[in-house]
């Protein structure tokens, strides 16, 4: 949990808000619409784009001990989102309800 906080916090400097969730030895830091970052203490990875031909997501990693790092990434990843899904957050949740 504390990799994710450092990982929120980081994202923030970049101007990003997004909420930790925590259950079943997981922390989810839901950044944006299909932009939810799974961390397990030692790493963080999050999806980055679907691969077609093979019918399955393909996944950034990045270990959990450099936070800032991983949060310039998911940044770049963010922005991407940003221009496929303009919406705002509360209209369009990262997470179904």
């Amino acid at each position: 949990m504390e990799a994710a906080e450092a990982l929120r916090a980081a994202l923030a400097d970049h101007g990003i808000t997004a909420d930790v969730h925590d259950g079943y030895g997981l922390a989810v830091v839901s950044v944006w619409i299909d932009l939810l970052v799974w961390c397990d203490g030692r790493r963080f990875w999050w999806r980055t784009e679907w691969n077609a031909r093979q019918s399955r997501p393909v996944y950034a990693e990045h270990p959990a001990l450099e936070p800032v790092q991983a949060a310039q990434r998911v940044a770049l990843r963010y922005a991407d989102l940003r221009r496929e899904h303009p919406a705002e957050p509360e209209e369009r949740s990262a997470c179904p309800r």
